[in-house]
């Protein structure tokens, strides 16, 4: 693995940054404060490039190698993984699904729109009872000549303020869903779909998360993704993509936190010395930088992996996934306690890093469940 930098990815990394310092970060405050989604930007980025990801060019992408979408995801979290997370959708959660399965009209018709940031969508997979375990759905759904009739409940889905469509999943047969599990792309004014956001989340709050209801939702044949019973390889083949662009943004959530610590160590001054000259100070900021070296290759291990093609990726996704996210936890934790009392304030940025930084252990699968898919890995249990 080559851990240098081609001249094109050291220009697409100093492009990512500069556009995160002039275009989001004079406004990411107040739009975390107000749950405000800044289409705006995420638009504006998407002209430079940034959305097109992974995704090849003849469905509007950028045709990116995973190493530099990786960079791209890493610099703008360093300001804000909000934005970073509609720029991954095309490659990730909603777009790899209809890229491997879609029939031409399908990548045509979303995919590309999605990738140049015309349109957006939302991603229907967890359930209020089938989280982690996918294959439980209980959304069902009944063909009626040619169409299908869905009835069910989505919940902690994100960007339904602002998707033109979404895509989600439903089971012919709820006594074995796993091998009867269908993908459909569903538009915003269909009838019989519902979307409730939540407020006053935790975090991730410019993300409009919530549920989706679907009632009688009635839906063509031709908005099926894949075949009958393929449901669940349409959801699973975005799975790593979804889990290296998790990565990647609490990388750049923990490298916020670092560097926004030594910052304030140099500044703040007790008993007539910088905090940074205390012991205790420097062995919060040493676990921060090591975990952060460790994340850092391990998910840049991914996406080189992911780039040669090698087959048997799942264990290094949520060794990635689990990496990163765990550090930015552990990170954001040590971001507070140097920032003391100002750490605490709403505004202050170390606030909304910790707020991020829980829910990251949580999002694409909760990080108990990749200690143990990559404990079964490494014991021969799954390949």
């Amino acid at each position: 693995m080559d851990f240098g930098w081609s001249d094109e990815q050291q220009q697409i990394r100093k492009t990512a940054r500069e556009f995160a310092e002039r275009e989001v970060a004079p406004f990411v405050a107040e739009y975390d404060q107000q749950e405000h989604f800044p289409k705006e930007i995420v638009q504006k980025a998407a002209e430079l490039g940034f959305m097109g990801g992974v995704v090849p060019t003849e469905y509007g992408g950028s045709a990116l190698d995973f190493v530099s979408y990786t960079i791209i995801l890493e610099e703008i979290s360093k300001v804000c993984h909000a934005v970073a997370c509609a720029l991954s959708f095309p490659s990730g959660l909603c777009g790899a699904g209809i890229l491997q399965f879609g029939t031409e009209e399908q990548k045509q018709k979303y995919l590309s729109p999605l990738a140049q940031g015309k349109i957006f969508a939302a991603t229907g997979v967890t359930e209020p009872h089938s989280g982690t375990d996918v294959a439980a759905m209980q959304t069902v759904a009944v063909k009626d000549g040619n169409s299908y009739v869905l009835n069910g409940s989505k919940s902690w889905i994100s960007f339904l303020d602002v998707c033109d469509f979404v895509l989600t999943f439903a089971t012919l047969d709820r006594s074995n869903p796993r091998k009867n599990i269908c993908a459909f792309i569903i538009e915003r004014d269909t009838p019989g779909l519902k979307l409730k956001p939540y407020k006053n989340k935790l975090g991730f709050r410019p993300l409009s998360s919530g549920d989706v209801f679907l009632e009688d939702c009635r839906v063509s044949a031709g908005s099926r993704v894949g075949a009958e019973g393929e449901g669940l390889k349409v959801a699973m083949c975005a799975v790593e993509n979804g889990r290296l662009g998790v990565a990647a943004r609490a990388l750049g959530l923990a490298e916020a936190c670092y560097d926004a610590s030594v910052k304030y160590a140099r500044e703040r001054i007790v008993f007539d010395q910088p905090i940074g000259r205390f012991q205790l100070v420097q062995s919060m900021l040493t676990d921060m930088l090591t975990g952060i070296e460790g994340a850092k290759a391990a998910t840049y291990r991914l996406a080189w992996m992911k780039n040669q093609g090698f087959a048997g990726t799942r264990a290094q996704a949520s060794l990635a996934k689990m990496m990163a996210s765990d550090t930015a936890m552990m990170a954001a934790t040590n971001a507070v306690q140097i920032h003391g009392a100002y750490g605490c304030l709403g505004e202050s940025p170390v606030s909304r890093y910790f707020r991020d930084a829980k829910i990251f252990q949580i999002v694409e699968g909760q990080n108990q469940l990749h200690r143990s898919l990559v404990a079964e890995c490494a014991l021969g249990f799954r390949d």
